[in-house]
């Protein structure tokens, strides 16, 4: 599986908005995530639940922008910056790099976010 198609695949996705639909195509089912803010999920449902929920309580979308992506044999960094206005009035500005771990099939197995500002 070539982990660089797969990555330009996913980055994509993420750049249209379509982030739920990214963490269904591209996810393992025993993928785990954890980010800055101390949340984590154990596995892709409740990775798809987190998403969808998550994407339920955006108002509008400003910016998503990805900036650059590297891979190094199944391991992949990409930087994003994320501009949301929220349904509940805030609003959301993350500038960060999702680090990624593919397995032999292609998927993702391990995400990490990490704030890049």
């Amino acid at each position: 599986m070539n982990i660089k198609e797969q990555v330009t695949s996913m980055d994509a996705i993420v750049s249209q908005g379509a982030i739920v639909d990214a963490v269904k195509h591209f996810f393992a089912e025993n993928a785990t995530t954890s980010d800055y803010g101390d949340a984590a999920t154990t596995n892709k449902s409740q990775m798809v639940e987190k998403m969808e929920n998550f994407a339920g309580s955006i108002a509008n979308v400003n910016v998503i922008k990805h900036h650059h992506s590297i891979v190094d044999g199944n391991v992949s960094a990409s930087e994003f910056t994320f501009d949301f206005d929220m349904k509940d009035g805030s609003k959301i500005y993350w500038h960060e790099i999702i680090r990624r771990v593919w397995d032999e099939d292609g998927k993702v197995v391990q995400e990490e976010y990490f704030n890049a500002q």
